[in-house]
């Protein structure tokens, strides 16, 4: 018997999850708020819903996967979202990147609703998606895990539990923020040698072989010397993440200089137009517009 699944989200990682899904024996059935989104899935031949709602009347098992936390509390508790319908006995999983006080702040309204929930943000990237590979970082108790752990397995080849609703949300807010300030400190680098003549390719094979050497490095030398690159995360969602970062560390008085400073140059690429662009072409951006010419 095939589990019926909800899926809210029909970005690059929603659409790769309702793939795998699909393909892994479940029923699912999809909602998007963008109508180009909603429109490219129909095209698809995707299973869709007409709102929240009726995604979660569809499936006993819900995944939401959507851009920002406000965002995710409408999907929760808007007019026509999920808990604006019975969903007693039902089991969310709320994968999106967003401050751990959401996640604090759903799971006593998903209690109260008689359903159950965790949150199970990953990292990967679409390729990761399609093999079943993601890795998830899982906030909630351990009972709700277990429930959800056959789907979650068939997306995730690692899954961590790391505490209450909200951890797993800090868990990933720390590994985006270690990618993005790796990010700019080789945007610095690249920035600072170019600067003083020395060969951009020659930079990258020696960065490549440094002690701070990685696979996302590997990966992304291409973007790095500014070459179009396919997007695995834009400017603009690490943005995103990183002003959540700080905006926990307010909350939680935890001092965050280099966030702020990574988010100033994130800022500048998105106010700049490079939003839509992949991360790596931000060592680019840095190049071409965050230095001073003296002559």
């Amino acid at each position: 018997m095939s589990v019926k699944i909800g899926l809210v989200g029909l970005g690059r990682m929603g659409r790769a999850i309702y793939a795998r899904l699909s393909e892994n024996g479940c029923e699912v059935t999809a909602w998007d708020r963008d109508a180009a989104a909603m429109k490219a899935a129909a095209e698809r031949q995707f299973r869709l819903a007409d709102n929240p709602r009726a995604v979660a009347a569809a499936g006993d098992v819900m995944i939401s996967t959507i851009t920002e936390d406000n965002g995710v509390r409408k999907v929760f508790s808007g007019k026509d979202g999920f808990l604006s319908g019975d969903v007693k006995g039902k089991l969310f999983i709320e994968m999106s990147t967003l401050q751990p006080v959401t996640g604090r702040e759903l799971a006593p309204l998903v209690d109260a609703a008689g359903a159950r929930l965790i949150e199970a943000p990953v990292f990967g990237t679409i390729p990761h998606v399609h093999q079943g590979k993601l890795y998830a970082m899982v906030g909630g108790t351990a009972e709700n895990l277990e429930l959800a752990r056959p789907v979650l397995q068939k997306l995730a080849g690692k899954i961590a539990h790391m505490g209450p609703n909200g951890a797993g949300y800090a868990m990933k807010l720390a590994v985006n923020l270690g990618l993005a300030a790796f990010i700019q400190a080789t945007a610095e680098s690249l920035a600072l040698g170019t600067r003083e003549g020395l060969k951009l390719e020659q930079m990258l094979d020696i960065l490549g072989e440094a002690p701070t050497a990685n696979g996302w490095f590997a990966g992304k030398k291409g973007a790095l010397k500014g070459e179009p690159a396919d997007v695995t995360l834009d400017l603009k969602t690490l943005r995103k993440d990183i002003m959540s970062a700080v905006a926990a560390g307010a909350r939680a008085g935890t001092g965050m200089p280099l966030s702020s400073g990574v988010l100033a140059s994130l800022s500048a690429a998105v106010a700049n137009g490079w939003g839509d662009k992949d991360i790596g072409e931000l060592a680019k951006f840095f190049r071409e517009h965050m230095g001073q010419n003296f002559n």
